[in-house]
């Protein structure tokens, strides 16, 4: 690490020892400590004991009864081993008895490839320089041969937040997500999609904003509705706030799990729109697999799907089960290892210093380049400059693959710049009308 950093993490320990309130858990890869308050006479968090108590093999019966495991049912998340059982009984990732008729498990997961290897712990940093130089080089070919000079900027906006855009107690992250908010519902808008008999799907809905104001403009349009689909269960949920019930739908389906078809709420509509404003890597593969599922006899009153709307993020998250242009990278002599690569890099386009969030604002108040930024780009293979323009073309080469998907189900589909780059640096959507 740099040399700032080590020196900063000592005396953070000294004052994590005086000061027993947070937990003491030092979180390696966003160098500080875990900001969970702890139990009186505790140093650590719930979510961080167990790598802490599974390391003192001199803890009696009674600490080893308080130690919290994993959830068998999902191990995201942590429970006091002797109070197991009676969390199985409530723990959201139960078995809920009857499953709806939408719900159909992996779906949309896309075909599992069991010859393809796990390159979940694949290191850039770590490749030979021959195929590190190499996938750098195919990146800018593909680049160069089909993205370059063709994503043109809409930068739309709508007057209902206008309002909202002009009040000045927001701070920037809020007024990000207004103008992200105003620019989808400007082209909607533009292209004529505020229509009656519509049901608006809003994918990955999160805490719902998108739909709080879209609700809005569809008040005088008859006949139409939003349907939320999100797989987490989310407090202070901005669609809560609509008025009109009949309005706003939200159902919990994990989107791989989802099959759109069979929801009996989008059969009293002529036509489906998707949408999403946030979409994290695989999540947008998931989704457009589920719009493109083939008919089927339990789903022909079930109307199709003939606008695309979603703004692309988090590339480096994607998955090469769920990616739909799996097609296009192989044409190009890619393989799934060369996805694992290309993915990661992906990444660079938004930090290419590969620094936590907190340490980047930091720095940024910082008039002088920091040791460890120097220490940083001196054991790179590319400059800075050069990291993010990469990073920004794995970017848009994995949306290509996205759009010769789309245009082989029926679609004409095309990447747009819909807010300018100060707002957010992930400021492409997709956009696709059926034929």
């Amino acid at each position: 690490m740099g040399t700032e950093v080590e020196a900063k993490k000592p005396k953070i320990e000294e004052n994590a020892a005086e000061n027993t309130t947070n937990c003491a858990h030092w979180v390696q890869r966003k160098k500080r400590f875990c900001k969970m308050t702890v139990k009186t006479g505790e140093k650590y968090c719930g979510e961080h004991q167990p790598a802490v108590l599974q390391t003192s093999p001199e803890q009696d019966e009674a600490s080893a009864n308080n130690t919290r495991i994993p959830c068998p049912l999902d191990s995201k998340h942590t429970v006091f081993k002797n109070k197991l059982q009676k969390h199985l009984k409530i723990c959201n990732a139960r078995d809920k008895g009857d499953t709806p008729a939408y719900i159909i498990k992996g779906i949309n997961a896309g075909e599992a490839d069991s010859d393809a290897p796990d390159y979940s712990k694949l290191r850039i940093n770590e490749l030979p320089d021959e195929e590190f130089y190499g996938i750098v080089t195919r990146i800018k070919e593909l680049y160069t041969k089909f993205v370059e000079n063709k994503i043109a900027s809409l930068e739309l906006s709508h007057k209902l937040l206008d309002a909202e855009l002009a009040n000045t107690t927001y701070g920037p992250e809020a007024r990000k997500h207004l103008l992200q908010a105003a620019a989808l519902l400007g082209i909607l808008d533009n292209d004529q999609q505020l229509k009656q008999s519509t049901s608006y799907i809003e994918f990955g809905a999160g805490k719902g904003q998108l739909t709080f104001y879209l609700a809005q403009l569809l008040e005088t349009i008859p006949d139409s509705q939003v349907v939320l689909v999100d797989r987490m269960s989310l407090r202070h949920k901005k669609d809560n706030k609509i008025e009109d019930r009949t309005l706003v739908h939200r159902i919990r389906a994990d989107i791989a799990d989802f099959r759109m078809s069979r929801l009996e709420l989008l059969q009293r509509s002529k036509r489906c729109v998707a949408v999403s404003k946030h979409l994290c890597g695989a999540a947008t593969d998931l989704t457009l697999r589920c719009i493109t599922q083939p008919a089927t006899e339990d789903s022909n009153q079930t109307p199709n799907t003939d606008y695309i709307l979603i703004a692309l993020c988090c590339h480096h998250r994607c998955d090469w089960q769920a990616y739909v242009g799996k097609s296009f990278l192989q044409a190009n002599g890619l393989t799934c290892r060369d996805f694992a690569v290309i993915s990661k890099m992906a990444s660079w386009a938004i930090c290419g210093t590969g620094m936590s969030r907190e340490r980047r604002r930091a720095l940024e108040e910082q008039t002088q380049t920091p040791v460890e930024v120097i220490d940083v780009n001196k054991t790179q293979r590319l400059s800075l400059a050069e990291r993010e323009r990469i990073g920004d073309m794995c970017k848009r080469i994995l949306d290509y693959g996205r759009l010769l998907y789309l245009r082989e189900h029926g679609f004409e589909a095309e990447l747009k710049y819909y807010v300018a780059r100060d707002v957010t640096l992930e400021n492409v959507c997709l956009l696709a009308r059926k034929n």
